[in-house]
């Protein structure tokens, strides 16, 4: 089902990106290289990649959705991105948010940015299941819900496969590490640049 969608995304907007893309992740400490140097960070990694293309990193350590909305009018004016990658949520489930109030939140984010000329990607974003099963479920649906109703691309949560694994995570069992960057880079670099990944085949 994935595959499929991925070929439909692809097919609906790989040519408009046949040109240098840019893009702002609007993100959190999974996207801010928390705990380590910015240029070791899965953004950096991209960019060393993919020069033609403009990744603008907005992401913040710490941040929620609430957060990042107030944050949002100015960056779309400063940045003007054609693409934001949407990654945000972790922090409202940690805290314990009521899952309304950050599809709401997200859902706002999502119509500024389309306001303002933005495609939109939302990545999924999974708690860990010590927050009990009920609110993990609630808090995933958020993400299913905003790309139903907003015909987004929604890309699969990039900590999936790596935070099992403690080799590829700081002590907090939160955030991962520096030897986690490449793969985070790996995982997002077809949803992220699909056409600038292919230039470079």
């Amino acid at each position: 089902m994935r595959k499929s969608l991925f070929l439909i995304f692809i097919l609906q907007f790989g040519q408009a990106w046949a040109e240098p893309v840019s893009m702002m992740i609007l993100g959190d400490s999974l996207s801010a290289s928390y705990g380590m140097d910015e240029q070791e960070g899965w953004v950096e990694i991209l960019r060393q990649r993919h020069p033609d293309a403009t990744l603008i990193n907005a992401s913040v350590s710490g941040e929620t959705s609430g957060g990042a909305l107030r944050r949002l009018p100015q960056l779309l004016t400063t940045h003007k991105p054609q693409w934001i990658f949407v990654e945000l949520g972790g922090n409202d489930g940690l805290r314990g948010f009521p899952p309304p109030i950050t599809r709401n939140n997200l859902a706002k984010i999502i119509e500024l940015g389309q306001q303002h000329g933005s495609q939109i990607l939302l990545s999924e974003v999974m708690l860990p299941p010590n927050y009990g099963r009920r609110y993990t479920e609630q808090f995933a649906q958020v993400f299913q819900t905003l790309n139903s109703e907003y015909q987004l691309t929604l890309v699969p949560f990039f900590m999936t496969e790596i935070a099992p694994k403690p080799e590829l995570m700081q002590r907090d069992g939160i955030h991962p590490n520096r030897q986690a960057q490449p793969l985070i880079a790996d995982f997002l670099e077809p949803w992220l640049l699909p056409a600038e990944a292919q230039r470079q085949q």
